[in-house]
Formats: structure tokens, sequence, C-alpha cells
């Protein structure tokens, strides 16, 4: 299984990863990413929270790509993906919200 890291273009997003060093982890974003990081498989585009499928685009991002854990660090995807936690959890996907 893997994690996926939100905020791919912060430096908080790069901390956690040294933190959870050893994963199989994820970085990805909704705003703009360099085509070669996308290319290489480093990061990964997710969806723009604006939309208004959002939630279920990132469970079906996540089911995908056989992430069981999310770790958010913009507060718009976090409102939007606590609120349908418990439909995240019926997948085992557990949602971690970065302060």
């Amino acid at each position: 299984m893997s994690i996926l890291i939100t905020a791919a273009t912060t430096a908080q997003a790069y901390q956690l990863k040294n933190k959870l060093e050893g994963k199989n982890i994820i970085l990805g974003d909704h705003m703009d990413l360099p085509d070669f990081m996308i290319k290489t498989g480093k990061m990964i585009l997710l969806p723009n929270p604006a939309s208004a499928s959002y939630t279920h685009e990132m469970l079906t991002l996540c089911l995908d790509k056989s992430i069981d854990s999310v770790y958010l660090l913009r507060p718009d995807e976090t409102i939007l993906l606590l609120k349908a936690e418990t439909l995240f959890n019926e997948y085992d996907i557990n949602l971690h919200v970065i302060a």
C-alpha cells in the first residue's frame, strides 16, 4: 500500500516525506506541477478541490493507486475530505490532518 502526501509544491510535504522514509510515498498536488516531475512518476496531479466531485475523484484516485493513508496539508482539501471521512474509512483509507 502507499501513502499520499498532498501539497507537493511545499517544503512541508518534503519534510513529512523525510519523516516517513522507507515507505512507499506519493507526492501530489492540484497546483501546477512541472511536467518532468509528473512524467517521471515522482508526483501526481490531484483533483482540484473546487470541483463539485472532488471527494469522489480523490477516493477513486486512492483506490486506483492503492493508497491507504492520505496526509492532508491544505485547508481546502482537509475541510472537504474530512466531511467524507466515513466513506474513506469504509475503504480502509486513513485521512491524517497535518496542521
